[in-house]
């Protein structure tokens, strides 16, 4: 990893708004081993593989990447015990851990690395997958080695290995069927410190600790994912302690000032470091009508993004100026096309464009699917609905579950506009040049590129940048790259956001590490009851 990409993580690392104990009384205090740790996700995950942000935090109590990440985003051994790399950078050869199960009892070889990266990752990650773009064969002379064979260097790729992004999973019951339908997504089998037990869907879903696992017995006896939709309830459950732990800004920002001053909880942002939440507007450029840049300008001068980011987000937003956040500073610029907010401009391109006002004031109807992450998302879609009404769009709301908005968005593409946030992570290549990146139109792949966009100019940029080992000559690349798609104009990017979690005061070893959020909560113990 670059030294700026290492200053643009240890930047990026957040700190806790209030109530942590100091971490040296953390320190001096004896872990508790036992009980039951109750965490809440929103939504409730579809199935355990890259789907949402919440499969994500459920997977990585069951599966296991390559390596983990220490404080300062460096890998360190998980399922492989070491690695060298040769001098070209086109062969990485991991040494793989010993005597690992799955919690079928299978052994953990080479050859679930093998599949892995090349059936599962490379086809279908929509994230990782850019990374691994280089991986030509996984070799596997024995059953502890795995030889990666690159076409090129990629230096992306040591940002990747977690479970996070390329879990590992078991050959043996994933090979033979489509990895997105599997049935095993549902009840997976890893090597991790927790094994699935049970999924009653619309109500839990509860993990047990794994007694044999490889890296030391968790504390926790058992984990249970509780599904709570709505918002008043959540934050009443937290309160109550019947829950210990809210990840990914599960309350409404409106309430973080409430609850960071509530005796018995604390509001983190710490363990997104590397998540960099870029919140856009997408269209689906399938339709005729958005294929026109006037009318997708029209719609960017005509939202108050600094408004959105004041009444819905209360302060825990900022604008964005382009497709790369602020926060990836090694390879961000300001200076690209801006779309201020301007209603008359607005209503002007919209008569260029060919779409004046019919007698009843109204130019165009469309739909506008929200991201199903939560009453903060319809929220922006009631805001936008009203921005769009002012220049004569009359919008319709589609508020779906996750599978729903899934299928809808990415498989079937029946939609007209619709509202997300894409995860920019440790580096635009895993985050945001999918959203742009013709190879990335996969029909069927979740949080793949929504709109349809292809450019063949954009796409040599981007595929330069992949293998572009000079970081000011990589910068240069990535700058052209948001200039043009800013200027495109494709999906209008909106805010970046900061996410927080509402964790109990009883909870003791979350992790506050960059990549936090998807961390293993097997050092994680519960503090008695006062």
């Amino acid at each position: 990893m670059t030294t700026d990409r290492r200053k643009f993580i240890l930047s990026s690392m957040a700190t806790t708004i209030a109530g942590a104990l100091p971490l040296e009384a953390l320190a001096q205090e004896k872990p508790r081993e036992g009980g039951t740790f109750i965490v809440n996700l929103e939504p409730e995950p579809s199935g355990f593989l890259f789907n949402s942000n919440t499969a994500g935090v459920l997977a990585g109590q069951v599966v296991e990447g390559l390596v983990a990440y220490d404080k300062d985003y460096k890998p360190v051994p998980a399922l492989a015990e070491r690695w060298e790399s040769s001098p070209d950078g086109q062969t990485i050869t991991f040494h793989l851990r010993r005597g690992v199960k799955w919690h079928d009892g299978k052994p953990f070889t080479s050859a679930d690395v093998q599949y892995t990266v090349l059936e599962v990752v490379k086809k279908v990650n929509p994230r990782a997958g850019t990374a691994y773009k280089a991986v030509q064969a996984v070799e596997t002379p024995d059953a502890h080695t795995a030889i990666f064979k690159l076409s090129e260097p990629s230096p992306a790729i040591w940002s990747v290995l977690s479970s996070a992004e390329a879990a590992i999973l078991p050959r043996h019951l994933y090979e033979g069927k489509p990895p997105l339908t599997n049935e095993w997504n549902n009840k997976l089998i890893g090597t991790g410190p927790f094994v699935f037990k049970e999924w009653q869907r619309g109500d839990y879903i509860l993990l047990e600790r794994n007694p044999d696992y490889w890296g030391g017995r968790p504390l926790l006896n058992r984990v249970r994912f509780k599904t709570i939709t709505d918002p008043g309830s959540r934050a009443a459950a937290l309160e109550a302690g019947e829950v210990h732990y809210s990840p990914f800004s599960s309350v409404a920002p409106s309430e973080v000032t409430r609850l960071k001053n509530t005796r018995g909880l604390r509001v983190e942002t710490g363990g997104y470091g590397i998540f960099v939440p870029q919140f856009f507007f997408d269209f689906n450029l399938d339709r005729p009508q958005f294929r026109d840049k006037r009318l997708r300008a029209a719609f960017a001068h005509a939202i108050d993004r600094q408004a959105l980011a004041n009444k819905v987000w209360f302060g825990l937003a900022k604008v964005a100026t382009g497709p790369i956040p602020s926060a990836q500073a090694a390879t961000y610029t300001a200076d690209t096309t801006q779309y201020p907010f301007d209603t008359k401009k607005a209503e002007q391109l919209l008569d260029e464009a060919g779409l004046p006002r019919k007698a009843d004031g109204v130019r165009l109807r469309i739909t506008h699917h929200t991201m199903p992450y939560g009453d903060a998302f319809k929220r922006v879609g009631e805001f936008l609905k009203e921005s769009l009404k002012q220049v004569g769009v009359e919008v319709e709301l589609v508020n779906l579950d996750l599978s729903q908005f899934h299928r809808t968005i990415f498989g079937e593409r029946n939609f007209d506009t619709f509202s997300t946030y894409y995860a920019a992570g440790a580096d635009p290549q895993f985050g945001v040049l999918r959203r742009y990146w013709t190879k990335t139109i996969a029909k069927g792949v979740p949080w793949s590129n929504g709109t349809g966009y292809s450019n063949p100019k954009l796409d040599q940029i981007i595929e330069a940048s992949f293998t572009e080992n000079d970081a000011a000559k990589r910068r240069e690349l990535l700058v052209q790259f948001q200039k043009i798609a800013q200027n495109d104009l494709p999906s209008i990017n909106l805010l970046e956001l900061q996410h927080f979690s509402v964790v109990s005061s009883r909870v003791r070893g979350l992790s506050t590490f960059p990549d936090g959020y998807a961390k293993s909560f097997k050092d994680i113990w519960l503090q008695a009851r006062a």
